[in-house]
């Protein structure tokens, strides 16, 4: 029986972890071992990143819109109920996105929500 060679397939796979390795620190981004390991380490937090992402966001439009909304006299709580018993179906990335660029939408939408 023959020997079988695996230098293709092991170059390939080396090839392709540095290459996702490349501007690692150190021997982190040149050895094989170390940048496995590095970036095993590396797609935690790069999966865990893509969940915060979403938060952060959240947060922001959040922030946005009690900002513009405390400068009219109504929390945010208030604001978002008064939405929602409205029947006005907006979410909270177009709402900030309106305080940030179009006030006068957000100034209507807020004295229909007091009303």
């Amino acid at each position: 029986m023959t020997k079988v060679k695996h230098s293709v397939a092991t170059k390939r796979r080396k090839k392709r972890v540095l290459k996702k390795a490349k501007g690692f620190w150190g021997d982190r981004s040149k050895q094989f071992q170390q940048a496995r390991r590095a970036l095993a380490h590396a797609e935690v937090f790069a999966y865990e990143g893509r969940k915060q992402r979403k938060r952060d966001f959240r947060r922001l439009w959040i922030t946005r819109i009690n900002s513009a909304c405390r400068a009219e006299g109504i929390t945010y709580s208030r604001f978002m109920n008064a939405l929602k018993k409205a029947n006005i179906v907006i979410d909270r990335k177009i709402l900030a996105d309106l305080a940030v660029s179009d006030e006068k939408v957000l100034k209507k939408l807020i004295t229909l929500a007091k009303q």
